[in-house]
């Protein structure tokens, strides 16, 4: 049960912005930046960055519907192997050099170096790509912590989590998400 009176049928992140529509905007607009875009970064590129730092934050919610929506773009298997925290899979060097960076920013800002910033660069990728990577990861522990700290609704039905990635993906993104 949500630590805070919340609508019961909305899970996570939308029973909160349910709750309180003024902070849904600009977060549903941070995340429709950050997640939509295919600058630098793909959308399936930027999904999956999300869907390892909520599964390094153990976010449940959070980790299965970027993960949802990441496997729209990428192999399921994948996916979960990512969201196991297994970064040596089939993906390239340049996605692994930024989830490590992701990883890094997960544990704290200080803990992102140099030569990861390196490592990625020597990998190709762009500055861009590096600077929207930490956002992605420094958003998602916040998104993360505002989940988890108000104890939201998480189903377990995976089928649920692949109807409403559907969504984002096909209709709504996520500024124009209503939470209901």
């Amino acid at each position: 049960m949500a630590h805070i009176n919340l609508p019961e049928q909305l899970p996570g992140i939308r029973g909160l912005m349910a709750f309180r529509p003024q902070t849904a905007t600009p977060l549903n607009a941070l995340a429709e930046v950050l997640l939509r875009s295919d600058e630098g970064l793909n959308k399936g590129e930027r999904e999956l960055i999300a869907t390892y730092v909520s599964a390094l934050n153990d976010c449940f919610f959070c980790q299965n519907i970027h993960g949802a929506v990441a496997a729209h773009y990428f192999d399921e298997e994948l996916v979960k192997k990512i969201r196991a925290n297994n970064i040596e899979v089939e993906i390239s060097d340049k996605m692994k050099a930024l989830l490590a960076i992701a990883g890094a920013v997960q544990q704290g800002g200080k803990f992102v170096r140099e030569t990861q910033i390196e490592q990625a660069k020597n990998q190709g990728a762009s500055d861009i790509e590096i600077h929207d990577t930490v956002l992605i990861a420094a958003a998602f522990c916040m998104f993360n912590r505002y989940v988890d700290s108000l104890n939201t609704f998480a189903p377990d039905a995976p089928e649920m989590y692949r109807e409403r990635a559907k969504k984002i993906i096909e209709e709504t993104g996520y500024a124009g998400s209503s939470p209901r």
